[in-house]
């Protein structure tokens, strides 16, 4: 019998362990509701006639929690919500409070100031506070112990880590504070340091602000990003202008006197007062007098309101128009409105010009993207007359090889390294899509050579058989491909008129290839032998130039094109198995306007259609405008039917 109960209790000795889990996890699901409960029952206390004895509880208590509501009931800041008779801390921002429950520590919804109700104590209760919630003294200042509290829970506690920074006059402090402002600091979970971040594309490229070094990039769910509220926001606009002013960097004095712009406390007007009486940059001296004309317009001196407007008036800023409208309604002074009026009028022409100006410069951005899908298609399907509808998966195949090429370098070289991927990727991109479109041309298309429609139906089978595989490899979400640093920021022009880094160096990159393929049609004996088969096969043959090996490289040549085109438009979009089908319809559209087989026609083609379509957006919308550059160009086959630059060739003899 003993053995019996032996041979039972064996099994259930093995499922012991697990029993005492599952106990301890219940008694910490049961534990902490209570505790929550406890503290709020406490806390609730402090609103009763008799408040002693919730003061007492809670200064005895070693719970974070019940500190902070210490803290706030010091400050004034504790308060009775009165929808509920829930006890929270109120901080406000701008006409509202952020409230924040006090018994759990979580931030919830705003509140109007009508909405709490302040705890008031009576003396005798005031004073068991004693110095709970007292700030206790620091060590000797510097930086980094002040950047640290900026992790502060609360906006009373951040305001005084700013103010601290800001008397240590610190430059590294500029970035933190642009970066806090803007939502772009953040708390790293995994050791708890304070880091700027910038986006990357889907990812966060991360910058020490001791260092001002870049420290790696991660996924956004390894941050928290630490909140301030409006009216820190202008605490911080006034800190960046009162250390950008004194800043040794010009390009931080322009800034800083850029930031004031929108506003300005005393003091801060008297330092750019004085900073403008010693600036010797001519630049940072037109910010300084824009600033403080701004600030003059609402002078009660005429004569300064005068001035102040003439200064203005050659501004192409959109700040300073929303400045002068606004003063338009408060101005009574007959002389001083017209000075207005005529200053608006002048800025608005002006911003008028520069957005012109602006399509201008998107609609060759645009076709610099048009061109460089189109210019391999000029070849495959110009030179060679293969209606290729699997162009666009070429394109799509150079995309995820620049993928590829990021996930290595970041796997296997060191972080400072990641900005040169993007030069390793194109050959990359070049040999895995001409490998492909080789591939097709000899094992599918050269038996369809002189069939036009069986071609058409052919590459688009395989287009479809490309993206499913691309599908099962890579998945379907959309993949990131960052920005190196050098492809980051933009090009600041007047009028608020930016052009961004990637769209310039696709702008560039797209003559550069543009031209190499001019260069090898027209210098290199694989172009002679191409124009050769082109113009006449038959003779072409006759000649020993070994036509079917011809084809299979020009099909990869333009192939490979693609490929390279995909590494750039990885740099404006996103990477997924559908890329190609974005930008195959246009393609043709620019081959066939353009003209077959012609590269200054698909230039002049894809520039033409990328600035049209950029012009009429405004007027008639993204879908409609390119449904009337689609009628147009139907229309002007009609009368063309060889496009701009007709072309001989295979499809043209034919």
């Amino acid at each position: 019998m003993p053995e019996k109960l032996a041979q039972r209790l064996v099994p259930m000795n093995r499922f012991l362990p697990i029993l005492m889990v599952a106990l301890m996890l219940a008694l910490l699901a049961v534990m902490r509701p209570a505790h929550a409960q406890d503290l709020a029952a406490t806390l609730a206390g402090l609103a009763d006639s008799d408040p002693k004895p919730a003061i007492a509880a809670l200064t005895q208590s070693d719970d974070a929690k019940a500190r902070a509501a210490l803290a706030a009931l010091v400050q004034g800041n504790l308060y009775l919500r009165l929808a509920d008779n829930a006890v929270v801390i109120g901080e406000k921002d701008g006409e509202m409070i952020i409230v924040t429950n006090a018994a759990t520590g979580d931030i919830e919804d705003m509140a109007k100031p009508e909405d709490l109700q302040p705890i008031a104590l009576p003396d005798d209760a005031r004073a068991l506070l004693g110095d709970a919630g007292a700030t206790k003294p620091s060590g000797p200042l510097d930086f980094a112990g002040a950047l640290a509290a900026l992790k502060a829970d609360n906006f009373a506690d951040k305001a005084k880590a700013i103010d601290a920074l800001t008397a240590l006059a610190d430059p590294r402090a500029i970035p933190v504070f642009q970066a806090l402002a803007d939502g772009r600091l953040f708390l790293r979970k995994s050791d708890g340091a304070i880091v700027i971040g910038n986006a990357s594309g889907n990812d966060v490229a991360l910058t020490d602000p001791l260092t001002q070094q870049r420290t790696g990039i991660v996924a956004p769910a390894e941050l928290d990003v630490v909140f301030v509220n409006n009216n820190l926001r202008n605490v911080l606009r006034e800190a960046v202008g009162r250390l950008g002013l004194a800043s040794p960097d010009p390009a931080q004095r322009r800034a800083a006197a850029n930031a004031l712009l929108d506003g300005a406390t005393p003091e801060t007007i008297a330092l750019l007062r004085a900073a403008l009486a010693t600036e010797t940059s001519g630049s940072v001296k037109s910010a300084m007098a824009l600033s403080l004309a701004a600030i003059d317009l609402s002078s009660p001196e005429k004569a300064s309101r005068l001035q102040a407007i003439q200064i203005l008036s050659g501004s192409s800023d959109l700040r300073v128009r929303a400045l002068l409208q606004a003063r338009l309604s408060q101005e009574s002074e007959p002389d001083v409105k017209a000075a207005l009026n005529a200053a608006f009028d002048k800025l608005q022409l002006k911003l008028q010009l520069y957005g012109y100006a602006e399509n201008l410069v998107q609609g060759i951005s645009l076709g610099s993207v048009l061109l460089l899908a189109a210019v391999g298609l000029a070849i495959t399907f110009g030179v060679m007359g293969i209606i290729n509808m699997a162009h666009g998966e070429m394109i799509m195949l150079g995309a995820y090889s620049a993928y590829v090429t990021q996930e290595i370098f970041r796997a296997f070289l060191p972080p400072s390294w990641i900005g040169a991927y993007l030069i390793a990727a194109l050959p990359i991109a070049f040999l895995v899509a001409a490998a492909v479109g080789i591939a097709l041309e000899r094992g599918v298309i050269r038996f369809l050579y002189g069939r036009p429609l069986e071609t058409m139906l052919a590459t688009w089978g395989i287009s479809l058989i490309l993206q499913q595989a691309v599908r099962a490899i890579f998945g379907a979400p959309n993949k990131e491909v960052a920005n190196p640093e050098w492809m980051t920021g933009a090009l600041e022009l007047a009028g608020g008129f930016a052009i961004t880094w990637n769209r310039i160096y696709i702008i560039i990159f797209c003559f550069a290839v543009l031209g190499l393929i001019a260069l090898i049609l027209r210098r290199t004996s694989f172009g002679l032998h191409m124009r050769a088969v082109t113009q006449n096969r038959a003779m072409a043959d006759v000649m020993g130039i070994p036509t079917a090996r011809i084809d299979a490289l020009t099909f990869g040549l333009g192939s490979g094109i693609a490929g390279m085109a995909g590494v750039a438009l990885s740099q404006i979009g996103n990477v997924s198995p559908n890329l190609g089908t974005i930008y195959i319809v246009d393609s043709f559209l620019v081959v066939v306007f353009g003209g077959v087989g012609n590269l200054m026609g698909t230039l002049v083609g894809a520039l033409t259609l990328g600035i049209v379509n950029k012009l009429l957006e405004p007027v008639a919308g993204a879908v409609l405008g390119k449904v009337v550059v689609l009628v147009c160009i139907i229309l002007f086959i009609q009368k063309r039917p060889r496009g701009l630059f007709a072309a001989k060739g295979r499809s043209a003899d034919a």
